[in-house]
């Protein structure tokens, strides 16, 4: 794929890119403009339709069943409680525990002379294996592979982020108390704990899912979480192509960027992919070299065989004990690293940051909130003000030209789904004004009628500042990836 661009001294010349991939998505710049369609219309959705008296009634009965299986739940949930060794439940087997989970509720069912059909049995039986060993509710959307991300807005209200697009599922917790307690379980497992004092946790779960919560007072209609979930699977640069992440162009260019040791910044807005990109763009690091990686929450799962992993730590009950991002960064610059990756800069640690960038460490990268390149620059201006270090505006944007070479945007669009938008180096000042340059981006060119955006990657004709580098690197690009589409 791309790596046709890799060494100016393979045996394999090298090629222009294919017709393939400088039309990538070609169909965009042939489709047509979306039908108009009447106002009325458009506002109507399956949502809004009224639903016919047979529907109400189906629904009615069907929310009958579930608050009468939430009810019986509760119920033999006591029961579990009065009779499993928990004790024991670590040491024994899953299909044991099952079954006599089973047994309880066989049991109890008959006591209380209630009559449930097979299918209601399973489930029950299922839900309440959850309940004691797992996240109760929630354990379905975990173990759900293409859920991204879990929301929880009061016991009712639980939503649901599946290819960028969200969703209100119909599973629900019994009442407040009951999504307190899965809190507690979540929290108690890392050694925090959540109440009026402390009214909201940051975690990480087993699996490594993201965890973050806020309760009452401060959740008002109810607690408050939010999961971000682990991915199993390592998307790679091909991975991200194929889903049009970006183009191979793009990927060719990045590939010699990171392997020449720039220092990088993955900037975007929340779920726009900056941690995937982060990840994707560290496969290009030599396993020869040694990198440090310091996070908030560890979310990297860099593919080299020389890798240490940090992570900040909140201070304990009585205030003591924490361990800062910027204490990370300051240990890790005594540790001989090659690269420094921080998960994400968001407070005073950008002066570390950009003085490890300026010091020896070439190659370093991170991730910004911003919406733009131009943002991400500002973003560290103000981080550096709020750090309290004074200094004049010219020299602290010196300061930035100098450790950063390169801004890669990352964005959600509106349809769901995600692209890098944009790649533009900073190539050094003119007067007080950072100097930068835009290489690629990607072009919105309208929206089809299911929604979906329509767009294409280009090139702005702008020649990399560090061509030169590259091809002393090896990295001999060809001056056609820079040239825009026709």
């Amino acid at each position: 794929m791309f790596s046709r661009y890799k060494k100016a001294n393979d045996a394999t010349p090298v090629r222009a890119p294919s017709a393939a991939v400088t039309t990538q998505q070609p169909a965009l710049q042939r489709a047509e403009a979306p039908e108009k369609r009447p106002l009325a219309q458009m506002r109507t959705t399956p949502q809004a339709a009224a639903r016919t008296p047979a529907e109400t009634l189906i629904s009615d009965k069907e929310q009958k069943r579930k608050d009468r299986l939430m009810e019986l739940k509760a119920e033999l949930h006591k029961k579990l409680l009065e009779n499993l060794n928990l004790a024991a439940l670590e040491n024994a087997s899953e299909a044991n525990l099952r079954a006599e989970i089973a047994s309880i509720v066989s049991e109890t069912l008959d006591e209380m002379s209630v009559a449930l059909n097979k299918d209601d049995r399973i489930t029950l039986n299922q839900e309440l294996y959850d309940e004691v060993m797992g996240l109760g509710p929630l354990e379905t959307l975990l173990k759900d592979e293409t859920v991204n991300d879990i929301l929880v807005n009061g016991p009712k209200r639980i939503f649901i982020e599946r290819n960028g697009k969200l969703t209100l599922t119909d599973i629900t917790f019994k009442d407040e108390r009951h999504l307190l307690r899965i809190i507690d379980k979540i929290v108690s497992a890392v050694g925090r704990r959540v109440d009026e004092s402390n009214p909201y946790c940051d975690a990480r779960l087993a699996d490594g899912s993201r965890f973050n919560c806020m309760v009452p007072p401060v959740a008002v209609d109810g607690s408050l979480v939010s999961i971000r979930k682990f991915k199993k699977d390592k998307l790679g640069i091909p991975d991200l192509v194929n889903f049009g992440a970006f183009t191979e162009e793009m990927a060719a260019y990045l590939q010699a960027a990171v392997s020449t040791r720039l220092n990088i910044i993955v900037s975007g807005g929340t779920g726009s992919g900056k941690t995937t990109t982060l990840n994707a763009l560290s496969s290009f690091i030599d396993n020869t070299e040694r990198v440090l990686t310091i996070e908030d929450t560890a979310e990297l799962q860099l593919q080299q065989i020389h890798v240490g992993r940090m992570e900040s730590r909140p201070p304990n009950v009585e205030g003591k004990g924490a361990v800062t991002q910027r204490d990370c960064l300051r240990n890790a610059l005594r540790m001989r690293p090659d690269r420094i990756i921080v998960g994400e800069t968001r407070g005073e640690e950008v002066i570390d940051m950009l003085q490890a960038m300026n010091t020896g460490h070439d190659g370093s990268m991170t991730t910004i909130h911003a919406n733009s390149a131009r943002d991400a620059v500002s973003r560290l201006e103000n981080m550096i003000a709020m750090a309290g270090i004074e200094m004049p505006l010219k020299a602290v944007r010196s300061q930035i030209s100098s450790a950063v070479n390169l801004v890669v945007q990352a964005s959600r669009l509106q349809d769901g789904s995600r692209r890098m938008t944009s790649i533009t180096e900073i190539t050094g000042m003119e007067g007080e004004v950072i100097s930068m340059q835009e290489l690629f981006r990607y072009e919105r060119l309208g929206l089809a009628p299911d929604g979906k955006i329509i767009g294409r990657f280009n090139a702005t004709g702008v020649r990399s500042h560090y061509s030169e580098r590259f091809r002393q690197w090896g990295y001999d690009l060809p001056a056609s990836i820079y040239e825009p589409i026709a």
